[in-house]
């Protein structure tokens, strides 16, 4: 259904170094960086036909989370979903809600963490065992 994610950032070399290491986590190589065309800068994150992306905000003003917004990253294993967490968090991300762990889900048990990264967006890891 995505092409895309894009969010913005305060400070690109941090949300680098940050979501070099937490993508990684799940196979994502480095990201691919440029500059557009009014001098902006941004990452893409490229992987599994999708594109994860930053950027300085174009309009100018500071970079803000959605209150109420979530990306979510899925996983392979609940050991993914643990490690996500725990890269996030040694990269200047913040533990939120639960956890890290099982929760009981519409269609069985899913395995999830919660985590800010250091602009403040909400991000959850996912893993959703096939049935």
């Amino acid at each position: 259904m995505f092409s895309h994610v894009m969010l913005g950032t305060n400070d690109i070399e941090r949300s680098k170094r940050f979501y070099d290491a937490v993508l990684g986590v799940l196979g994502a190589g480095e990201a691919v960086a440029n500059t557009n065309n009014t001098g902006q800068r941004r990452l893409f994150y490229r992987h599994g036909g999708v594109t994860f992306c930053l950027t300085e905000p174009i309009d100018g003003q500071p970079a803000t989370a959605g209150n109420g917004s979530t990306i979510g990253f899925k996983c392979g294993s609940p050991e993914q979903v643990q490690r996500f967490h725990d890269v996030a968090v040694a990269h200047g991300g913040a533990s939120i809600e639960e956890p890290p762990g099982p929760r009981p889900g519409p269609s069985g048990v899913l395995h999830l963490a919660y985590v800010r990264d250091p602009d403040g967006h909400k991000l959850c890891a996912l893993h959703r065992p096939v049935s």
